[in-house]
């Protein structure tokens, strides 16, 4: 059974890379434009990853990385931020909110199959 990610992100273009990204490589992919929309997607159906941008309406990454953190689906699933954001601070505000992993975009593609088979196979 192939293993099914949450996208999360206010980009059109660039939540349809991700998704192509990831479904080349097998995986499922629920998407979401925004925080609000991805952890009411994530409450509807577990999903085993989810991958979210940090500067969205609505809902930043690093509130929807808390609030899904206070489910009890969620405690221990992967949470991997993908944004344009790389400041050190940032990053540990997203450890300290929960997140699993951190990638910058623009992404390289093999780059994220990697991390992503690293945290869920």
């Amino acid at each position: 059974m192939s293993k099914t990610i949450l996208a999360v992100d206010d980009s059109p273009s660039i939540r349809n890379m991700v998704a192509f990204t990831l479904k080349s490589a097998g995986y499922e992919v629920v998407e979401a434009v925004d925080g609000q929309d991805g952890l009411e997607k994530a409450k509807a159906r577990r999903v085993n990853l989810i991958l979210t941008d940090q500067n969205m309406p609505r809902m930043d990454g690093l509130t929807l990385v808390k609030n899904l953190r206070a489910l009890p689906d969620y405690k221990t699933a992967p949470i991997l931020i993908l944004t344009t954001e790389s400041s050190d601070d940032m990053k540990s505000k997203g450890r300290a909110a929960g997140a699993t992993g951190w990638l910058v975009k623009p992404f390289d593609p093999p780059r994220l199959l990697e991390v992503v088979k690293k945290v869920i196979g």
